[in-house]
């Protein structure tokens, strides 16, 4: 009895998929819309990606584009429920200081602590961190945006590996990536973190004149 309302999620999940996969960008819209919320549908996004740019290569900016803005505009239902009431439910399950301290460590990188989850695929808890955006209250609209370039990075990815290496192969990959979701997620941070880095000592050596202050000479 306790995997009946699974199982009839499960059913309707499918049914969305049945009905709304046939109608090409609409399909990707509305797919990307329902998942995004509170209903995942039974196949990821990526892999819904995937299947229509394997049909049709020429149209992988638009699948990538559309569904991009249709997750981030679904990503609004689990953000404005943690903005209602989360905060109520993470103190039941954790004193306030240890409440402060994550809100501390969120605020001081919150675009990154979204975008970054929104480029991965499941079985991220990116709901989780979009719960958390809207219960920490991260501004509306840096939170699109960084759900945004998230899943639009993630779609591009999977739509050029399918036009160059083919869907079977690039299913083979994400298997891959499930088993090792972990390695991928810190691999997938230093280099963020690296090229950020980067880019900021340029822009510091371009308008100041002067390195960034890396380490002292000896």
């Amino acid at each position: 009895m306790k995997l009946a309302p699974i199982a009839l999620l499960h059913k309707f999940s499918l049914l969305l998929l049945t009905v709304l996969k046939p109608l090409g960008i609409w399909g990707v819209a509305g797919l990307a819309l329902i998942d995004s919320a509170l209903i995942p549908i039974p196949v990821s996004m990526d892999g819904v990606i995937i299947g229509y740019v394997a049909v049709n290569h020429e149209r992988f900016l638009l699948y990538s584009l559309v569904a991009a803005v249709a997750s981030a505009v679904g990503s609004l239902v689990p953000f404005f429920i943690g903005r209602a009431g989360g905060e109520l439910f993470l103190l039941k399950r954790i004193n306030r200081d240890r409440y402060e301290r994550i809100r501390d460590r969120f605020e001081r990188q919150e675009f990154l602590a979204i975008m970054i989850p929104a480029m991965l695929p499941p079985p991220t808890p990116l709901k989780l961190f979009e719960f958390a955006a809207g219960v920490f209250e991260m501004r509306t609209l840096p939170f699109l945006l960084a759900i945004f370039c998230g899943k639009l990075t993630q779609f591009l990815v999977c739509s050029l590996l399918t036009i160059w290496f083919g869907p079977t192969l690039i299913r083979s990959l994400r298997h891959v990536v499930h088993q090792h979701l972990d390695l991928v997620i810190g691999v997938a941070l230093a280099a963020l973190l690296w090229l950020v880095f980067y880019m900021v000592r340029k822009v510091f050596d371009r308008r100041k004149g002067i390195p960034l202050p890396v380490e002292e000479e000896v």
